[in-house]
């Protein structure tokens, strides 16, 4: 307790509160107290720190004009707002604002400041001391700039509930409100400008970058979200460094000399002005003037890095900048800046010496000067001219940081002004109460920033979002040199819209940019060359995928652009051409009616038909002679008549193979060949049975008339007709485009059922057998019926022509399926046609000598006595071998005597001469009748 009470008592003896935090300030009383945080130097002199002595402050070096700049917009909002009788009125806002040095350390101490200002307040120390310079606490603070010395005050102020608004830190790390609970922003998060970074290097179709960042809250976050992003689009980073304003030369330069080496031209940096300003010191030193630098908003502005100076390396740089704002009135007041008029604001005066090198009276360092410590400077002589000289100060055309600071300020007092006018019931508080504006606290301030929304004066909306962040876009600039003073322009060339659909975000008009500073051409920062069209991008062992080589894409594949990753496989009716650039269509084949096979194949089978009827004709004309009559003339038509229907069948193979064709042309050629083998076989059967009969009985004439005939012709039939029923129903033909063929598609018939289809040629194969065994054997007939002989040849040319189809069915493809299987037909066809019908055409058209009665009883009477002879000489010789087996007696031989009786002449069934006396054979109508006789003649010796 003691310690407590020592503690105020020193806080209240030393009453003049005001001089507590960093000597050199900004600084105004009034009713309400805001905080300022701004780098007015770029950074500290880097001293080693050996404890020998008591440690002195850190000294800051290198002047910041554009930071002096920032602080005279706060100066200036809060001028107005002061001035003006609408917002806040009878209320006086005063400011203190401490230079950060874009230093933690130098930030910190500034803080602390506000925080033990805010703590005494709290402590109520007016019963112990009467302070009459009392300064009031600080309910918010603007500031800091970079995202490190941000991270850094916000942990302190988050102790306190002390609002913080940066205008300039955006980093993404910073918008976790569980950490950092009273940091606000107007400035976007660079979680945006990472990914629009990454759209930039994709739009100019980049793949091989070296990224740069800062080592520290802004720069290692930034550069792994961008990281992330290059991922996502299959984009490599060659090199990955970070970077410090205080590393040491060896480190910048080993830097230098790796990107130096470094294949890769595109540089993205992630960082602060001075952060960066040392490699690029080091880069214009070496003169590597061949790179692209791609720049974020904390540099991409920077009046460190946009020098002439550096022009010749820096020259093209792509940057990311804020929307400019524009604050009226303030071009007036930068104008009016003088040591004399701004007396409590002691950055004025080292301001107006470093713009004119100069001293005043009163400076510190002219002290030094005089110690020896820096090199002499004149004394200023305050007449001199702000507007004579060229600064960063005074360039007001793009106001974007000073803009988030006037936009800063203003949140601050429309969220007073909210709590001015709050009325009790409506208010954001416990039960809905307002605050007390005279006593109002900082956390109070802070709850009422998260609710602040309002137009401001430039009629522009002005809302924290849901992490207290201002949204807003991106200005993409480029790197010009000023024709007039070669001075560095920032050239707009386009715009990042974050809440535009994904694909219209980013645009940037390419006739604007110009790189290295005069080409319009775009660099190459690639690991491999683009790949040309018809090739794709092929993987290299070991390597990033960005590095590749060029494969040129597989037949039936395409690309048809530059840098394919992969090729494009052509639709199934197209291949790729030679080049394998495009696609082209397949052409489409098949048996067609205009090819020269087509055209032959229909006319042999136009030609089969002819003939055919031709035959059917001759036979008809001539139907009551003898040939005709003997070969069963009503069968003959029919089996003419199913030689017409294969021929017929032939042609719808040919065509393009339709569902309906498919499914017709197979059962129409299995049921015409049926048919065909059919009538063959009854025909053979029949005449077999007649002349092989020894005595025909009328049972024989019973089941052999000519509606049995056709019954057995129509059963063998039906059957063909069921297999192909059965085929149609559960698996039928139609037809198929087959795409395996490169360039071509063949359009066959997809059979449905190979199985079915060799039922189909099984079975006629089968009919084809059984006729061809009873032709063999009735091939003795008489020589006017031997039209057996002929079938028997005729099948054996059947069994040749569809043993080969077999094989040649299954190893043909495309079109030539169905001209292998019309062949197959035709061959067929013909034969039946030519063996069983052109030689009795022959002699009905030629030889008519040899169609008469006459001729066919003398070629049946011959028959019947090689018969009898064969009968007699069979008896003689079973008699022969009873008799010896009997014990050599002798035997009578019968002696035989054969007559023909016939309704002329008689004729000579041997080659001989000599006429001799033969049996008599009458025919009846439709029945041959024999009468054989014999006479048994004893013979006295055997023959040996």
């Amino acid at each position: 307790m003691r310690l407590v009470l020592h503690y105020l008592i020193l806080l209240g003896s030393s009453c003049v509160i005001s001089t507590y935090g960093p000597q050199q300030r900004a600084q105004k009383t009034g009713d309400i107290l805001l905080g300022g945080l701004f780098p007015m130097h770029f950074g500290v002199t880097s001293k080693d720190q050996d404890l020998a002595a008591r440690p002195q402050s850190i000294q800051c070096v290198r002047y910041n004009f554009r930071g002096f700049r920032w602080l005279q917009a706060m100066i200036f909002a809060i001028d107005e707002i002061n001035n003006s009788s609408s917002l806040l009125p009878n209320i006086t806002l005063g400011y203190r604002i401490f230079d950060t040095c874009n230093t933690v350390s130098k930030a910190l101490e500034a803080t602390l400041s506000f925080v033990a200002q805010n703590k005494i307040d709290s402590l109520n120390l007016d019963e112990f001391c009467n302070c009459t310079a009392h300064i009031p606490s600080t309910i918010a603070v603007v500031g800091a700039s970079g995202s490190a010395v941000s991270t850094a005050v916000a942990n302190l102020l988050g102790l306190f509930y002390i609002p913080q608004i940066s205008y300039a830190s955006s980093s993404r790390l910073l918008s976790n409100k569980n950490q950092y609970k009273s940091f606000m922003r107007t400035i976007p998060t660079d979680e945006h400008q990472a990914t629009a970074m990454a759209d930039v290097i994709e739009y100019f179709q980049w793949n091989w970058v070296i990224a740069v960042a800062s080592d520290d809250e802004y720069g290692r976050p930034g550069i792994e979200k961008f990281e992330k992003e290059m991922e996502e689009r299959d984009i490599c980073i060659h090199l990955n460094e970070l970077i410090s304003q205080y590393y040491e030369d060896h480190e910048i330069q080993g830097l230098a000399d790796r990107i130096e080496n470094s294949t890769a031209k595109v540089i993205v940096v992630f960082a602060s002005g001075p952060d960066v300003e040392p490699l690029i010191i080091e880069m214009v030193r070496r003169n590597i003037t061949d790179r692209i630098w791609l720049a974020s908003e904390a540099w991409a502005s920077s009046s460190l890095i946009a020098k002439p100076e550096y022009l010749d390396v820096m020259a093209g740089t792509i940057g990311f900048t804020l929307r400019a704002g524009h604050i009226p009135g303030f071009k007036q007041f930068l104008q009016q800046v003088h040591p004399k008029k701004y007396s409590q604001n002691e950055f004025v005066k080292e301001f107006w010496e470093e713009t004119f090198n100069c001293y005043l009276e009163d400076s510190l360092r002219l002290q030094e000067s005089e110690n020896g410590s820096t090199s002499s400077r004149p004394l200023c002589t305050g007449e001199e001219d702000i507007t004579s000289v060229e600064t960063p100060y005074l360039d007001y055309t793009h106001l974007r940081i000073s803009y988030n600071v006037y936009v800063a300020v203003y949140s601050i007092a429309q969220a007073l002004q909210d709590i001015l006018t709050c009325k009790p019931g409506y208010g954001l508080f416990s039960n809905k109460s307002c605050a007390d504006l005279k006593k109002v606290e900082a956390w109070q301030v802070l709850k009422q920033l998260r609710h602040v929304n309002y137009t401001n004066s430039m009629g522009e909306k002005v809302r924290f979002g849901e992490n207290a962040d201002l949204v807003g876009n991106y200005i993409i600039v480029n790197w010009h040199r000023s024709a007039e003073d070669a001075s560095v322009v920032l050239e707009e060339v386009g715009y990042y819209n974050i809440h535009a659909k994904k694909g219209a975000k980013l645009f940037i008009d390419k006739t604007k940019v110009l790189w290295n500073g005069y080409s319009s051409e775009v660099p190459f920062s690639n690991c491999s060359e683009d790949c040309d069209p018809g090739t794709r991008k092929g993987i290299i062992d070991s390597m990033p995928t960005c590095c590749f080589e060029c494969t040129e894409c597989s037949d039936g594949e395409y690309s048809n652009h530059k840098d394919a990753s992969v090729c494009t496989k052509c639709p199934n009716n197209s291949w790729s051409n030679e080049n394998h650039t495009f696609c082209f269509l397949k052409e489409i084949e098949f048996l067609s009616w205009t090819e020269p096979f087509g055209i032959a194949l229909a006319i042999f089978a136009v030609l089969g038909v002819i003939l055919t009827t031709f035959v059917m004709g001759v036979f008809v004309r001539f139907r009551n002679t003898p040939i005709v009559k003997a070969t069963n003339r009503e069968l003959s038509y029919l089996l003419l008549f199913s030689l017409v229907c294969c021929f017929s069948s032939s042609l719808i193979f040919i065509g393009e193979p339709q569902d309906w064709t498919c499914r017709l042309r197979q059962p129409a050629f299995g049921i015409s060949f049926v048919l065909c083998i059919s009538c063959i076989l009854v025909k053979t059967n029949r005449v077999l049975l007649v002349f092989e009969a020894k005595i025909p009985t009328s049972l024989h004439r019973k089941w052999w008339g000519l509606n049995l005939q056709f019954l057995l012709v129509f059963l063998c039939t039906f059957v063909q007709v069921m297999i192909c029923v059965v085929w149609l129903y559960n698996a039928p033909p139609a037809s198929y485009r087959n795409h395996d063929i490169d360039e071509i598609i063949f359009i066959t018939c997809n059979e449905g059922s190979v199985m079915a289809l060799g039922f189909l040629i099984g079975y006629t194969c089968l009919l084809a057998a059984i006729c061809f065994f009873f032709a063999f054997k009735s091939r003795k007939l008489p020589e006017n019926f031997t039209e057996a002989k002929f079938i028997t040849f005729s099948m054996l040319i059947f069994f040749i022509v569809w043993i080969s189809f077999i094989p040649a069915y299954f190893s043909t493809y495309g079109k030539f399926v169905s001209a292998v299987e019309v062949i197959a037909i035709l061959a067929s066809s013909f034969g039946l046609l030519a063996c069983i019908f052109f030689n009795k055409v022959y002699i009905i058209l030629f030889k008519p000598s040899r169609n008469t009665t006459e001729e066919v009883r003398c070629s049946t009477a011959a028959h019947a006595f090689k018969v009898a002879a064969k009968a007699n000489l069979k008896h003689n010789t079973v008699s022969r071998k009873r008799s010896i087996s009997s014990g050599g007696s002798s035997a009578s031989t019968p002696s035989s005597s054969i007559s023909l009786k016939t309704n002329g002449n008689d004729c000579d069934p041997t080659s001989g001469k000599q006429r001799i006396h033969k049996p008599r054979v009458s025919f009846g109508s439709g029945t041959v009748t024999l009468s054989l006789s014999f006479e048994e003649s004893r013979r006295n010796s055997v023959m040996s």
